[in-house]
């Protein structure tokens, strides 16, 4: 059984940075794709970046290119999701999902929820003055 779990969400004034963690446990995490999707209130949850597994080849979209960067440290089992620069229309909770073997970025293609079976319970981030 794939558990996951994230922290490091919080209150943040616009334009500074905070990194969220997710640690993976049960499994070897090179050998899974990973993603970090968010879900503002009334939106549905979109996909903003993944990784894929193996060498692993990633994918930011539009709204958070240039300013995210997704990571993994394979020795400590955890997906890191560093936000810089962040806005107001960031707000939202914050899920890291995984799957065995799962490319990324296939077609030019984001992350897409029904892709991943397992997934962390949600750490909230709040950008506001």
């Amino acid at each position: 059984q794939v558990q996951l779990a994230e922290s490091g969400g919080g209150l943040v004034q616009p334009g500074g940075s905070l990194k969220l963690s997710c640690a993976v446990s049960g499994r070897f995490l090179n050998s899974y794709g990973v993603a970090w999707f968010r879900q503002a209130p009334g939106k549905e949850r979109e996909g903003i970046s993944c990784m894929g597994a193996g060498p692993g080849n990633k994918f930011y979209s539009e709204a958070v290119k240039g300013r995210f960067t997704i990571s993994r440290d394979s020795a400590k089992n955890t997906v890191y999701l560093e936000m810089d620069m962040l806005k107001p229309e960031d707000t939202a909770v914050y899920y890291c999902a995984a799957e065995q073997a799962l490319p990324c970025g296939s077609g030019g293609q984001g992350p897409k929820r029904y892709e991943y079976n397992y997934w962390g319970q949600g750490t909230q981030v709040t950008v506001s003055s």
